[in-house]
C-alpha cells in the first residue's frame, strides 16, 4: 500500500511538471501576464532604417565632417572626396568647349564669306550673259553687212570670235558660281560640326561637374550618424561606403506572434512597447506590417498542434512626430516587449497606459 502511494505521488509530480512546462510555453508565446486575455505580446528590439552614404566614383576621402552620434539634416555635407584630378579634367573640358565655340564663330564667318563670294559670282554670270547676248547681236548684224558688201569679212569673223569668247566666259562664270554653292554647303556643314563639337564639350563639362558634385557627400535624410565606415585619407572604390546613418523618423520594433493572435489583429492596430531599459515607460505604436508567410515552422503543417506553432513577423511603427519630440532618447537595438490588443474595441489595461518621458 505504501509502495502504491509512492507511485501515485510520482505520477502526480510528473503531471505537475508537465503543467509547469506548458505554462512556460504559454508564457513564451503570449508574453508577460497582465491578467488580460485580450492581449498578445512578443519580444523584439528597437530598429530603424539604415542609410549608407557611399561614393559614386572611387577616390580618397579628403574631409570627414561628422562624428559617430552626430545628428545631421537632409542635404548637410558630411564628407568630401578628393577632386583634384576631376578639377583638371573639368578645366580641360571647359577649354575644349571654348575652342568649339570659337570654331563655330570661324565657321559662321567663312559661311558668310562664301555667301558673299557667291553673290559676286552670280553678278559676274549675269554680266557674262549680257556680254554674250551683245556679241551674238553684233555678229548677226556683221553677217548681214558682209552679205551687203558694207564691211569686210574679217570684221565679221572678229565679231564671231567675240561671241565664242563671251560664251566661254559665261560657262567659266557659271562654274565659279557652282563652286561657290559647294563652298556654302561645306561652310554650313562646318558650322553644324562645330556646334556638335560644342554640345559634346558642354556635355563633358556637365558630366564632370556632376562627378564633382557627387564627390561632396550629403545626408539624404535627417538622422544620426551611426558609425564611420571609412576614415579620412582612405581610398574607397566606386560605390564604397563612407558613413552609416539611421533615419530617426522611421523607428520600429519587430516581434513575432502565433497564428491565433495574428488572425485577430489588422494593419494599423494599436501597439504598446515596453523597453527593458525603461520599464516605466510605455511607447505607443501601430502595426505597420504583418508577414503573409509564417516563420520558424515546419514546411508541412498537418495537425492542429503544428498550426498553433506558426509564428508571423509583425512590425510596430512609432509615430514620426513622437520621435521628433524625443530624438535624443531614440536608441536602436534596445530589447523590449510589444503588446497588441486582440480586440480593437477593448480598452487598454491600467498597467499599459501610453506613458512617455518628458
Amino acid at each position: 500500500m505504501i509502495a502504491l502511494n509512492k507511485t501515485r505521488v510520482m505520477q502526480i509530480g510528473v503531471t505537475l511538471a508537465a503543467i509547469v512546462v506548458a505554462a512556460g510555453l504559454a508564457y513564451h508565446y503570449w508574453g508577460r501576464n497582465t491578467g488580460n486575455t485580450g492581449l498578445a505580446s512578443g519580444n523584439g528590439r528597437i530598429e530603424a532604417t539604415e542609410i549608407v552614404v557611399a561614393t559614386r566614383a572611387g577616390g580618397r576621402v579628403k574631409d570627414m565632417l561628422v562624428n559617430e552620434g552626430d545628428f545631421v539634416k537632409a542635404g548637410q555635407v558630411v564628407a568630401r572626396i578628393d577632386s583634384d584630378a576631376l578639377n583638371a579634367q573639368l578645366r580641360q573640358a571647359q577649354s575644349q568647349a571654348q575652342q568649339a565655340a570659337n570654331a563655330i564663330d570661324i565657321a559662321r564667318s567663312q559661311h558668310r564669306q562664301y555667301q558673299s563670294e557667291k553673290a559676286a559670282l552670280h553678278a559676274t554670270v549675269l554680266q557674262r550673259q549680257a556680254e554674250l547676248e551683245a556679241a551674238v547681236s553684233r555678229e548677226a548684224r556683221s553677217a548681214k553687212l558682209v552679205d551687203a558688201g558694207a564691211i569686210t569679212r574679217q570684221l565679221s569673223e572678229d565679231d564671231l570670235t567675240r561671241v565664242v569668247s563671251a560664251r566661254a566666259a559665261l560657262v567659266a562664270a557659271r562654274a565659279q558660281e557652282a563652286a561657290a554653292d559647294a563652298a556654302i554647303a561645306t561652310g554650313r556643314a562646318q558650322v553644324l560640326g562645330a556646334q556638335s563639337a560644342l554640345q559634346a564639350a558642354n556635355a563633358a563639362v556637365q558630366r564632370l561637374q556632376a562627378d564633382l558634385a557627387d564627390n561632396v557627400l550629403v545626408a539624404p535624410r535627417d538622422g544620426r550618424i551611426q558609425y564611420r565606415v571609412a576614415q579620412m585619407g582612405e581610398v574607397v572604390a566606386a560605390g564604397g561606403r563612407v558613413l552609416n546613418m539611421i533615419d530617426l523618423s522611421d523607428v520600429y520594433m519587430t516581434f513575432f506572434l502565433p497564428s491565433a493572435s495574428v488572425g485577430r489583429i489588422a494593419l494599423g492596430s494599436e501597439v504598446r512597447l515596453v523597453l527593458d531599459a525603461a520599464p516605466n515607460l510605455v511607447i505607443p505604436a501601430r502595426a505597420s506590417y504583418i508577414a503573409d508567410v509564417a516563420q520558424f515552422t515546419p514546411k508541412t503543417v498537418e495537425t492542429a498542434v503544428e498550426r498553433e506553432k506558426l509564428m508571423f513577423r509583425v512590425k510596430a511603427q512609432i509615430d514620426p512626430q513622437l520621435l521628433r519630440q524625443h530624438l535624443t532618447q531614440v536608441k536602436t537595438g534596445l530589447p523590449g516587449v510589444a503588446w497588441v490588443k486582440l480586440d480593437d474595441k477593448a480598452a487598454w489595461p491600467a498597467s499599459l497606459p501610453a506613458r512617455m518621458a518628458k
